[in-house]
């Protein structure tokens, strides 16, 4: 059964990872509806392109490859492989070309990415693996990528800030929460001293 957007809108989903297969491993969207929302938030698709086809049945291929993005990442960051994941990855980024995009010209002149015709599951599965193919045979992205120095937080990004010292998925979400912390040990050691 297709699911509209209802009341999810793309901008509940963080997109800071620096690559959207990672995004992808961070969001797991479990309905319909939130699978929706991440791809259009995601930048995979123009502006207007209808998702209206989005169904149950697209949850399963998504988190099996947003597993294998974890899995091999994590891999990478260890020093080891993950031979089973790679192979399931690969099989993904084949079954299908990305969706093609279209320019045409804007109410304004200047060229634009035109809403493609509703695109098939197999074509986003493909162009988000092939992104995270990309990531794991390009060696200087490779080596930027981070694990969250957040409490609990499992993400990882791709640093690409200037001297490379990034140390959060999201300055704003886990920086934030250890700035908040930080502030409240010193405040228990004043008062407790």
């Amino acid at each position: 059964m297709a699911m509209g957007m209802g009341a999810y809108e793309w901008r509940e989903w963080r997109f800071e990872a620096g690559r959207v297969c990672l995004d992808l491993v961070a969001a797991a969207p479990e309905r319909p509806e939130l699978l929706a929302g991440w791809l259009k938030g995601s930048g995979l698709l123009p502006p207007g392109t209808p998702l209206d086809a989005v169904a149950v049945s697209w949850i399963p291929p998504f988190r099996e490859l947003g597993d294998c993005v974890a899995r091999l990442v994590h891999a990478e960051l260890e020093g080891r492989t993950d031979d089973g994941a790679l192979v399931r990855l690969n099989r993904l980024a084949a079954e299908a070309a990305p969706p093609a995009p279209r320019a045409v010209r804007g109410d304004d002149g200047t060229l634009v990415r035109a809403p493609l015709d509703p695109p098939r599951r197999d074509e986003l599965l493909a162009a988000v693996a092939r992104d995270a193919v990309e990531l794991l045979t390009d060696p200087v992205t490779r080596a930027r990528l981070r694990r969250c120095e957040g409490d609990n937080c499992p993400r990882v990004y791709v640093d690409t800030s200037r001297g490379r010292r990034r140390r959060w998925c999201s300055s704003e979400v886990c920086g934030n929460r250890e700035r908040v912390a930080r502030h409240r040990r010193r405040a228990g050691t004043r008062r407790s001293g």
